[in-house]
């Protein structure tokens, strides 16, 4: 006999011809109007710590520098490269073309906005699922659980932050099979991130699962691959093929450092899990004794899991992926324990979110002082049109220092392969980015740096261990250090 949990619990059959949803009471009037504020208000003050810093991570200080470059008559993909897809570059260009590249301000709200849109949709999934009352827990416990992570992962207003309102969106639409619209979310997502194509595994399933007709297939499809194709047309084809997937099997390998980065992983998986410690448990308890929610959600998980595997680097922002199907699973479970439990989740949600907030607030950020003391070095020995040589794994300096990059290339990871923190056997100019050091040497060549800051600070792409560069420097000498980064300038004739 089935226990009253499993009586009560409103899963969808596995029938594909079953309905779509369960019956549920009827909607309230006003009910947006009374959740909205709260989600806005929430979303702001989930993400205080993010208008604290300047920036957060080397990714905001790459995509600024990119969107300057970009505004400067550079292509991407071309003259202005990296190994993400173009709509966060782009989204970047257009708020420096409004509000000026001083700042990322406006940056950081473009990403409350984008975690209270992802919020929204997932209130709403859930509250077409289970009820408005599922719905408000829903948008409240994605916005609780969305900074629980180191704040340099969860303040940055970078990639993943704008690729969750897309993948939310995909699975909003199948759940009312709006497939077209589906498909065209599963494409935003993926020209976010490449990892946002992963939603595509909980869209093919409701696809299935629904029995939809050919032409409702046709409809996803033509959904995410005209919007990719038509964003690949507008860049450079093979520029963007080249950069986007064919061009980074060094960086996607697990062989180097494989202890530094499976520790990383352990432990950006234990964060996320105290910042999930008040929906964890009602999952697991109501897993031992039914399904909760339909079979997608749980592909949705799933898919997002393996996203956060793929290249093995295991950094923190890459999970906030997983946060929007735990939000509506940790939904899904609560509907059927006491209500005394979901005051209990919501509560330690809350506190676990008020811990981060506060790390967001107090933590020191070394980092950022080291890249800002560099560039007031930059600033103090160069005029503002003169291009700069960063060797090192902080772009932000260049936008700190408002100096022009004297390299398309603008962290040596791409020319070493040290980004991904290797710091194993896989580093050095035969594991960089294929054709990049042509390029780099024609560039050194054609527009020669006014400035060359060795920012590596004793790590394994230094100036001493990749020969081409000490073969570039020959012309240079040495005229002082930046907080352990070593200055050169081109040598006086003569000397």
């Amino acid at each position: 006999m089935l226990t009253q949990a499993q009586q009560s619990l409103p899963y969808v059959s596995d029938d594909r011809r079953a309905a779509p949803h369960p019956a549920r009471a009827p909607a309230r009037r006003g009910y947006w109007r009374r959740l909205l504020p709260l989600l806005a208000l929430l979303a702001c003050a989930t993400r205080v710590p993010s208008f604290a810093q300047p920036l957060w991570n080397p990714d905001e200080g790459y995509l600024a520098v990119q969107a300057r470059m970009l505004a400067h008559g550079g292509t991407l993909y071309e003259s202005v490269v990296d190994r993400k897809p173009p709509l966060v570059p782009w989204l970047y260009e257009a708020v420096f073309a409004v509000f000026g590249s001083q700042s990322l301000t406006p940056l950081k709200w473009c990403a409350v906005a984008a975690q209270l849109v992802t919020a929204v949709l997932l209130a709403s999934t859930a509250r077409r699922r289970w009820g408005d009352g599922a719905g408000r827990t829903a948008g409240v416990l994605y916005l609780l659980i969305s900074v629980g992570l180191n704040p340099e992962d969860a303040q940055a207003a970078t990639f993943e932050v704008f690729m969750l309102p897309w993948t939310a969106a995909a699975v909003w639409c199948a759940d009312r099979r709006r497939w077209g619209w589906c498909g065209a979310a599963v494409a935003g997502a993926f020209l976010v991130k490449q990892t946002g194509a992963a939603v595509l595994v909980p869209v093919a399933w409701a696809l299935w699962r629904c029995g939809a007709p050919r032409r409702d297939v046709l409809r996803c499809t033509a959904g995410v691959v005209l919007p990719v194709l038509a964003a690949a047309c507008a860049t450079d084809p093979a520029g963007f093929l080249f950069w986007t997937v064919t061009g980074s099997g060094a960086y996607a390998s697990f062989t180097g450092s494989e202890l530094h980065v499976l520790v990383r992983g352990l432990t950006n998986a234990a964060i996320l899990a105290v910042a999930c410690a008040g929906i964890l448990p009602p999952v697991v308890r109501v897993l031992r004794i039914a399904r909760t929610g339909r079979g997608e959600l749980w592909l949705w998980l799933a898919s997002s899991a393996v996203a956060v595997l793929a290249g093995f680097h295991f950094f923190g922002h890459y999970y906030l992926q997983l946060t929007p199907p735990l939000a509506l699973l940790g939904t899904a479970a609560l509907q059927i324990l006491p209500r005394e439990r979901l005051l209990d989740a919501l509560l330690a949600s809350a506190c676990c979110c008020a811990l981060f907030v506060g790390w967001g607030l107090l933590a020191p950020r070394p980092d950022l002082t080291h890249a800002q003391r560099v560039a007031d070095a930059v600033r103090a020995r160069t005029a503002p049109q003169e291009p700069v040589l960063v060797w090192g794994m902080h772009p932000e300096t260049y936008w700190l220092a408002n100096r022009p990059p004297a390299s398309r290339f603008l962290t040596a990871g791409l020319l070493t392969n040290y980004s991904g923190g290797r710091d194993g056997g896989q580093v050095g100019e035969r594991w960089a980015v294929p054709g990049t050091w042509p390029t780099f040497r024609t560039e050194f060549t054609t527009r020669p740096p006014a400035l060359v800051v060795d920012d590596s600070r004793g790590g394994p792409y230094g100036v001493e261990r990749v020969r081409g560069l000490r073969r570039m420097l020959a012309g240079y000498e040495r005229v002082g250090e930046a907080d352990g980064a070593v200055l050169y300038r081109p040598r006086e004739p003569g000397s």
